[in-house]
């Protein structure tokens, strides 16, 4: 989007005092412009769908239907019509099962809500911008905790042999182990944008839409097990927190 277009916010959360206080963290910034709220799940679907957000600070637990739910709703409807609205959820707790129902269900990315406002704010942009603000190292690590949320490998089809290259699943496993393109190259002796090129393509051969959905792709199928080791020993590099941040592929 272009760079004067203020990122529109729909704020959603049950309790009136916490909408109150994201809104004068997101007003601060010029950038950003809160366009509504709303106080639970069926709320937020019809003011997404009125107002066309680029972003919904989606709460996941609320009362009646939850942000699991109205994330669903939300990225389902907008997807078919081409309009990025994406969903950064929030939670409580960074270990909190309920962040996975949500990152299945479409959600881009998640916060504490205690989260420093600086970083509220850079993490909305980054949604805004097609990115994660989830890194890889986050996510496996939450997946490996709540690993019995999750099928097990015979419970789902396997995809067909044909649908990804054996580069590109060796890529994505990789990926899903909390790999930043730069480790993934230097691993595979390949140039970054080689690596990028081919995160891309696997975002569009499994109809995925950033790095969060292609690690929880991996896990539901099988091509990487909950307690599997990083062999890099890097997975908590400042990198991967770094990359977080920037594209997401």
């Amino acid at each position: 989007m272009p760079a004067s277009t203020p990122v529109s916010v729909l704020l959603v959360d049950d309790q009136p005092l916490v909408r109150a206080g994201f809104r004068m963290i997101l007003e601060s910034a010029p950038d950003v412009s809160v366009v509504g709220e709303a106080s639970d799940g069926r709320e937020a679907v019809r003011a997404a769908r009125g107002l066309l957000p680029d972003v919904v600070l989606m709460d996941i637990r609320m009362a009646g239907m939850d942000g699991i739910e109205a994330t669903r709703e939300i990225v389902e409807w907008a997807r078919p019509l081409g309009h990025g609205v994406r969903v950064l959820a929030l939670t409580t707790f960074d270990l909190d099962e309920y962040v996975v129902g949500a990152l299945r269900a479409g959600a881009s990315g998640f916060l504490l809500k205690d989260t420093p406002p600086a970083e509220l704010l850079s993490a909305v942009q980054v949604i805004a911008e097609g990115s994660s603000v989830v890194s890889p190292a986050v996510l496996n690590r939450l997946l490996n905790r709540f690993a019995t949320l999750l099928p097990l490998p015979d419970a789902v089809p396997d995809p067909p042999e044909d649908t990804l290259t054996p580069r590109e699943r060796e890529v994505l496993r990789l990926v899903a182990r909390g790999w930043s393109n730069g480790e993934i190259a230097a691993h595979l002796v390949l140039g970054e944008t080689t690596v990028k090129s081919h995160v891309g393509s696997i975002l569009t051969k499994l109809d995925l839409r950033d790095r969060v959905q292609a690690v929880v792709h991996a896990y539901e199928t099988g091509l990487v097990l909950p307690g599997q080791a990083d062999e890099t020993g890097e997975g908590t590099s400042g990198k991967q927190h770094g990359e977080a941040s920037g594209p997401s592929v």
